[in-house]
């Protein structure tokens, strides 16, 4: 017999929620045969098994949180009382290597790069409460956050396997995140959550902090009560970045792409920040006090709203981008994050963050920086609205642009400087974009 430990999955964690068993208590499984999903505070996993062999005992249960190095799953081995090491590509190789109950799966490591990956695999068939659908593991998440029933969904993609949009579509949304329709108020008085502390009033739920969202309420805590926030806006007539993204729509390069107003907005950021370092740098504290550390690239993060809680997963290198290469990475990079598989190298070392207040209908915010970043730019909401121009009045598109700086780095000069900046750009773009 051999026992699984939970392991760390490359980014020094040490805990994760295990969201959904794969497999029960008498199935044959393969190496490299996905055996559960996990949670972590940045993404959820598949976990691949180090073993081929017949599963004999689940150790933990589904929604429990559990410790890296904890056993959580027994299998019975075939052929010796030896793992099954994995090779690249899934394959087992003729010379098994000598690994202990502990071992680390391939492409993962204490804190180390990742070796190799998991070779997708498509179309995959799971046998969950909804027996024979057809889905993976993100839109299953997705469903349970929704409520949907996935027996009821028709899929449309290839064999019939139920995509995202086929959720949001079911569940009656324009999209995963707005027009949430309001639940009825439970039957019962109060809900029993485990472990619910004396001093919590059984009038109210207790909803247990963790994953995503203990992630980023420490991330906020922490650097709210680090770095001095100062927050500036400005309004600025955008017809003329409506206008070119009309324009960039009907281009045939950019057919398979979506095209929006954050893309003017991202190029403008990036333009922006070369142009005033200092927005695009970080705090360092050193034996000799502190230093100002200047970044010469752009991980431009994109804050994203997902089912599982705020993400903001990165772009790298955004500065050596084109316009369409730009286009592509932030369509990627949402749907990915809405998917649930942003990785976790993805959602480290950003540089600046934007945070897109104006899909949910809001004009202006005074957002909190990511740690370890000294500006955080909100795009808001871009409505026609009178404008004067010339001293006559006329219609036009406004939006607001507003952000979160850190004080320490950035004085009043240089934070009024980078967002004149980029509302030059959102007045007019054809100045910059190629």
């Amino acid at each position: 017999m051999q026992t699984f430990h939970l392991p760390d999955v490359g980014e020094g964690l040490t805990e994760a929620e295990l969201v959904e068993w794969r497999v029960k208590p008498g199935d044959t499984i393969k190496v490299n045969d996905t055996i559960a999903d996990i949670e972590t505070a940045k993404s959820i996993v598949e976990l691949p098994s180090p073993y081929a062999g017949v599963v004999r005992e689940l150790l933990v249960s589904e929604g429990d949180t559990v410790d890296v190095g904890a056993a959580i799953l027994t299998v019975d081995a075939e052929g010796s009382s030896d793992p099954a090491p994995v090779a690249e590509g899934g394959a087992t190789p003729e010379a098994p290597a000598d690994t202990s109950d502990t071992s680390v799966l391939v492409g993962y490591g204490n804190g180390g790069e990742e070796k190799t990956r998991r070779a997708p695999k498509t179309h995959e068939k799971v046998l969950t409460s909804s027996i024979g659908v057809i889905t993976k593991p993100p839109v299953r998440k997705l469903a349970r956050d929704l409520g949907v029933n996935l027996t009821e969904v028709t899929g449309t993609g290839p064999a019939g396997e139920v995509t995202r949009d086929d959720v949001v579509r079911h569940a009656d949304q324009a999209s995963v995140f707005r027009n949430l329709s309001t639940p009825a108020w439970p039957t019962e008085r109060e809900r029993t959550v485990p472990a619910r502390p004396a001093n919590v009033d059984p009038r109210y739920d207790a909803v247990p902090v963790k994953g995503v969202r203990k992630a980023t309420a420490n991330a906020m805590v922490g650097s709210a009560y680090t770095a001095p926030h100062v927050s500036v806006w400005t309004d600025v007539d955008a017809t003329r970045t409506m206008e070119f993204v009309a324009r960039l729509k009907k281009q045939p390069q950019f057919a398979d792409i979506k095209i929006s107003p954050l893309l003017v907005y991202a190029r403008a950021v990036i333009w922006a920040a070369q142009r005033t370092p200092e927005i695009n740098s970080t705090w360092i504290e050193t034996e000799d006090g502190a230093e100002i550390q200047l970044r010469n690239y752009v991980n431009l993060g994109i804050a994203a709203a997902t089912p599982r809680g705020l993400l903001v997963p990165n772009i790298k290198d955004a500065q050596d981008l084109s316009i369409r290469e730009l286009a592509s990475a932030l369509q990627d990079l949402t749907f990915t994050a809405r998917d649930g598989k942003t990785q976790p190298s993805d959602l480290a070392g950003g540089t600046i963050t934007i945070t897109n207040i104006g899909v949910f209908g809001m004009d202006a915010g005074t957002p909190i920086l990511n740690p370890g970043e000294a500006a955080i730019i909100a795009m808001g909401a871009i409505r026609q609205k009178p404008w004067v121009v010339d001293g006559e009045v006329r219609p036009a598109w406004v939006t607001t642009v507003s952000g979160s700086f850190d004080h320490r780095i950035v004085d009043g000069d240089k934070i009024s400087r980078f967002v004149a900046d980029v509302a030059a750009v959102l007045e007019e773009p054809a100045l910059l974009l190629d």
